[in-house]
């Protein structure tokens, strides 16, 4: 009986801590945006658990310094945890980003960065890149390219990393959903915003998602 009720015990404490630690990530990805980063190592890797299996990611500042900043911010506050690939296009790129919650989303949307200038890096398969839709634009929702995606270069998507483990990964993601509109019928940018993962998961329930995203020691 002692026995039983230990084990009782012990898996009641393993449930409040998971719960804690869920709870604690929300709020840490839904604090005010930092006005300006803490700057990132020069180096540094995250590590990508997602519904298709792990790849790391390999950050170097010197390629995009105001990107990596605020990549290793996003992380060390949780935001990319339970995020969806929203907009995977065969023979493109995966895109993510977008909170599931949309109060943190709301948060987040204006909290701007200064574009980087290009160092030379190009937007090759496995390259990383924060989405942009202009000058200055760039906020918290990124590229995972698929192939050689250089006529990107000249557009403001300056790679900050790559993925060095993992490849395999981005072949496997879901991208049977395409665009989003006016160009598909796949999940909509504005919807995603003000209804959440909600949306997603009730009319899109085939998406992979980043189930966490951590710095790896």
């Amino acid at each position: 009986m002692k026995i039983r009720v230990f084990a009782l015990t012990a898996a009641l404490a393993a449930l409040v801590a998971a719960a804690c630690d869920k709870k604690a990530s929300r709020e840490t990805a839904s604090a005010p945006p930092p006005a300006a980063a803490d700057a990132a190592p020069d180096v540094y890797k995250v590590r990508f658990s997602t519904t298709k299996g792990d790849m790391i990611v390999e950050v170097r500042r010197a390629w995009a310094p105001r990107g990596a900043d605020r990549f290793h911010a996003l992380v060390r506050s949780g935001f990319y945890d339970d995020t969806a690939f929203f907009r995977v296009i065969d023979g493109f790129m995966a895109q993510t980003g977008i909170h599931g919650d949309p109060a943190v989303a709301a948060r987040w949307r204006g909290a701007a960065i200064p574009d980087d200038p290009p160092a030379g890096q190009s937007n090759r398969r496995g390259m990383v890149t924060f989405a942009t839709a202009g000058p200055d634009t760039r906020t918290t929702q990124i590229f995972f390219n698929f192939r050689d995606n250089s006529m990107l270069d000249g557009q403001g998507f300056v790679p900050f990393g790559k993925v060095i483990e993992g490849e395999g990964v981005l072949d496997s993601l879901y991208r049977g959903y395409g665009e989003g509109l006016p160009l598909g019928s796949g999940p909509e940018q504005g919807r995603l915003q003000a209804e959440g993962s909600a949306y997603l998961k009730a009319e899109f329930p085939k998406l992979d998602y980043t189930k966490t995203a951590r710095l790896v020691p």
